[in-house]
């Protein structure tokens, strides 16, 4: 699931309330929009809400079914994608493919556990064309980003996260209302007053060619996540002795 990210790493930004904080002191609020895809009865639980995802129809070309958020109700922490790529969408699952094993072996590293945490993407097909035998992946419009937004917020609503973790271009659309780039907004955040952190979508990383320069970016994605573990709170450390 790529994530356009072609920019260096930066810190201290920060977004609030879903306004956007320009240098010069000008801030421009984004519009919180909601989208036609709410049911008319709103889910009360996630098992609902995933029934009621499961059945809505695909909103971009070439999906086939729903890959669902995977992780406990009341997770300190929840990382929000893009959308499911080839093997989320053959699993079921995800982060599952390349890019959800290096934020798996990060998020290790930075003493994070995946099944304390709370992980879906912002879009929950996998928008692709077919090439051969190959899907291959496709940026999801705005406007794709938009429909599926008021399903990402009422799932966070459910989960009750501590802190909410945009990995890439995508999420922080979804979840600020707004584009920004990762560079200047790298950091903390606030999603409409929830407690956020912005970082790369770890594809990102997999696209870099160079050894040393791939190296530094990964340091830098670990670094980020031991800070968000620290601002989430002891709750998400992994537990040795439970292993």
């Amino acid at each position: 699931m790529p994530e356009p990210n072609s920019m260096p790493p930066a810190r201290n930004s920060r977004i609030r309330n879903a306004s956007l904080r320009r240098p010069e002191g000008r801030t421009r609020t984004a519009k919180i929009a909601t989208t036609a895809s709410a049911p008319e009865e709103q889910p009360k639980t996630l098992a609902e809400l995933n029934r009621a995802i499961s059945a809505a129809r695909p909103f971009v070309p070439g999906a086939m079914h729903a890959v669902l958020g995977e992780g406990p109700a009341g997770a300190a922490i929840a990382f929000v994608g893009e959308q499911p790529g080839d093997q989320e969408d053959l699993q079921g699952r995800p982060f599952v493919g390349p890019a959800g094993q290096l934020l798996n072996r990060a998020m290790s590293e930075a003493g994070i556990d995946r099944n304390r945490s709370y992980l879906t993407n912002a879009v929950k097909h996998f928008k692709f064309v077919q090439r051969g035998k190959h899907r291959i992946h496709q940026k999801p419009t705005a406007g794709e980003i938009r429909h599926y937004r008021w399903w990402l917020d009422k799932e966070l609503a459910l989960v009750r996260p501590r802190l909410i973790v945009a990995l890439g271009a995508t999420a922080v659309l979804a979840l600020a209302g707004k584009s920004v780039p990762i560079a200047r907004f790298r950091g903390e955040a606030d999603f409409a007053g929830r407690r956020g952190y912005i970082t790369v979508h770890p594809s990102f990383l997999l696209r870099i060619p160079e050894r040393d320069a791939k190296r530094r970016a990964y340091d830098e994605f670990v670094a980020d996540l031991r800070a968000i573990r620290a601002l989430a709170g002891s709750s998400v450390a992994r537990q040795a002795s439970t292993r």
